[in-house]
């Protein structure tokens, strides 16, 4: 079939690409590239023999806010698992929730009591994130890491996450 048009029956007899074209297979390209650069994301066991037990029942709220030895393996548990996609030192690149804003809705609170709460309700809704991962409409936009990181390890990367607000509580 022979289009009507002189200048698009020129255009389709071209041996080369149209412009527009052209800029769909650079967006392809860059869209993969970014897919590539994502990595890996199989979740990674961590080391937490230098961390006080837990035991087996999930605690409500962090145990090692502020402790030393479970902020450094949760810096390195944070780099091993999760900023692939939630960027390095917390800071997300846009592909998934900037970490170091968790807790923000607990910072204005003024009445310490409230604070408190809201800060354990974080921890809850961190926990079990972690845990269980995040699905909507089928699609995973978060493994779950239940079976791999263990109650100390999610505690710890809370702990470090808690270092890199972004506003202090």
């Amino acid at each position: 079939m022979t289009p009507h048009c002189p200048t698009l029956a020129r255009s389709l007899s071209r041996s080369r690409p149209l412009p527009l074209a052209r800029l769909l297979a650079l967006g392809l390209a860059v869209c993969a590239g970014l897919v590539a650069a994502h990595g890996d994301v199989t979740p990674q066991a961590v080391d937490t023999k230098a961390l006080p037990p837990l035991g087996k029942d999930w605690r409500a709220e962090n145990p090692y806010r502020q402790h030393a030895a479970a902020i450094k393996i949760g810096t390195s548990a944070y780099n091993q698992n999760c900023a692939r996609c939630h960027g390095l030192e917390a800071v997300s690149g846009g592909i998934a929730p900037d970490l170091r804003r968790l807790d923000n809705d607990c910072v204005s609170l003024r009445d310490a009591a409230r604070k408190n709460v809201c800060v354990k309700e974080v921890d809850e809704f961190f926990a079990t994130t972690v845990r269980r991962g995040r699905t909507r409409n089928g699609a995973v936009y978060m493994p779950p890491f239940e079976g791999t990181l263990n109650q100390e390890a999610v505690w710890a990367i809370k702990a470090y996450l808690e270092t890199r607000r972004e506003k202090p509580l």
